[in-house]
């Protein structure tokens, strides 16, 4: 439960964006990304139901 519970505040907290934002930043700063190659996956965006 505790697990649960400390994912769900973080999550509400947006502590997963924040985490994944300041892991690119720093080889981002390096330019150690290549932006124009990149996927988005149902973890990062949510799917709607009936969405076109």
């Amino acid at each position: 439960m505790t697990a649960f519970r400390r994912f769900t505040e973080w999550t509400k907290a947006r502590v997963w964006a924040k985490l994944h934002r300041l892991v690119l930043d720093e080889p981002g700063s390096r330019g150690g990304l290549d932006w124009s190659r990149c996927a988005i996956d149902s973890v990062s965006v949510r799917a709607l139901k009936g969405g076109s």
